[in-house]
């Protein structure tokens, strides 16, 4: 029988009422813990994860395991030095005084993970919530079943069971967490789910960080290594069959190299895939396989490869579609599977104008040896994240913030920058009761007055 969610909330407040979370001994302590789970239990997560995605073992353990682990190595390193307090500068005026910055964990947070990365994108923000001294409530997705009874099963074994719960369920389930008033929310997954999720928390005034998605561009100019720009490109619709909130969208080529640009992404894709079933890819459920499908139709585009699906089979072919009406669904929605647009452009304003156009990605890539394309793209192009001249790398280096702007997301988590999102920065001024001078306190006359006047 499972406990009742108000249950497990009052058990996680109790914990962090009494201070248990706060030092550092503990926040290690789980963090050990989360790292012998990797090490001693990476069979059963890639179990789990073949049945909900069909994924390898290999493919698994590239891209929810590893990613997992550099966060988690990153926070075992740094977690001590993260809650020290930060000294800051004191103006004139407030002398004798000294003044810092103090982390304290924010209470019981929420932890809401999606379906495409389902290990990583729980555990990974679990790793900064932990790192910042809080109890946590995972919530993960129910499209990903068995990597979620795997989670309900290996969390509480291996971490403090009164400070770590996690919650199964669907929509009715998250919801009932957020109207528990928790002291933080993380949802990872899409914008119109996000919008339900920010409204139900603004009841309770919770903060929230939302972890989105969009259309990321690619941009492709015609001094890049075409193969390169291609291989790096058919690797991001390849990997968890395009599933991923910052994969490659869609690319923009520049019109004199965007034919040969299509063919080596044919071939790059063709020789990533040789042996393993040609272009059929699994898609997580039949409902997103059909959705896809129903992008293939009416796109106005010219098909170069692929195009074929099997929704009851949970299958589409990786599709590379050139010159795609831009008001058709396959250029409006995000497409989040192995369908990959091709659009001509004429200059890299005229490029950089069709991505400003639309709403703020999670994720911008330009393909281009120019410096001058560069700062140009780096200065006009708002995304969460941009990488030049790859795909999708930035989400690995726990040094940089992951998260989105606009619709694309708000807030941001990995590495220190987790640590801080679950934690209140509180801020503290000390001073000395001697000296105390009389003439900053009222009554005021006309000669304190314009004293303050100028000191201040």
């Amino acid at each position: 029988m499972s406990i009742p969610i108000a249950e497990q909330v009052a058990r996680l407040r109790e914990t962090f009422a009494a201070d248990r979370t706060k030092p550092a001994a503990w926040r290690v302590r789980q963090l050990d813990a989360l790292g012998r789970l990797l090490a001693e239990r990476e069979d059963q997560i890639s179990e789990a994860l073949a049945a909900d995605l069909g994924r390898d073992a290999f493919e698994s353990w590239l891209t929810d395991l590893t990613s997992t682990r550099v966060e988690l190595v990153d926070a075992k390193k740094n977690v001590r030095k993260w809650m020290r307090a930060k000294r800051v500068s004191t103006p004139l005026t407030l002398q004798p005084a000294k003044s810092w910055v103090q982390y304290e964990p924010l209470g019981v947070v929420l932890v809401i993970s999606p379906w495409n990365y389902p290990f990583y994108l729980a555990v990974s923000p679990l790793i900064a919530a932990l790192a910042a001294g809080n109890c946590v409530v995972v919530k993960p997705s129910e499209h990903a079943p068995a990597t979620s009874a795997l989670l309900a099963e290996l969390l509480p074994a291996y971490l403090d069971a009164d400070a770590v719960a996690v919650v199964e369920g669907a929509a009715e389930a998250t919801q009932e967490l957020i109207d528990q008033g928790l002291d933080h929310v993380l949802f990872t997954g899409g914008p119109g789910i996000a919008k339900a999720i920010m409204a139900g928390a603004a009841k309770h005034l919770t903060p929230v960080t939302l972890e989105l998605g969009g259309k990321s561009p690619a941009i492709v100019t015609k001094d890049s290594d075409l193969a390169v720009a291609a291989r790096r490109v058919a690797y991001g619709k390849y990997v968890n069959s395009g599933q991923t909130c910052i994969a490659p969208d869609y690319v923009l080529a520049e019109r004199g190299v965007a034919d040969a640009f299509a063919q080596e992404v044919v071939r790059a894709f063709d020789a990533m895939t040789e042996g393993k079933g040609g272009k059929a890819r699994r898609i997580v459920n039949e409902r997103h396989a059909q959705r896809l499908t129903g992008l293939l139709d009416g796109h106005g585009g010219k098909v170069v490869t692929g195009g074929e699906s099997a929704p009851d089979d949970k299958v589409v072919d990786f599709t590379v579609v050139v010159d795609p009406d831009p008001d058709a669904p396959l250029m409006t929605e995000e497409i989040f599977g192995p369908i990959l647009p091709i659009v001509r452009y004429d200059s890299l304003k005229d490029a950089i104008d069709f991505v400003r156009a639309r709403p703020k990605p999670l994720a911008a890539y330009l393909f281009s040896p120019s410096k001058d394309d560069e700062r140009a793209f780096l200065a006009d192009v708002s995304a969460g994240g941009v990488v030049v001249n790859h795909v999708m790398f930035h989400v690995l280096n726990p040094h940089l913030p992951f998260g989105g702007v606009g619709n694309s997301g708000m807030g941001a988590y990995h590495g220190e920058f987790g640590f801080q999102t679950f934690s209140h920065r509180k801020a503290v001024l000390r001073k000395p009761q001697s000296p105390d001078p009389k003439l900053i306190y009222p009554p005021y006359t006309e000669g304190t007055r314009k004293l303050l006047r100028r000191f201040m």
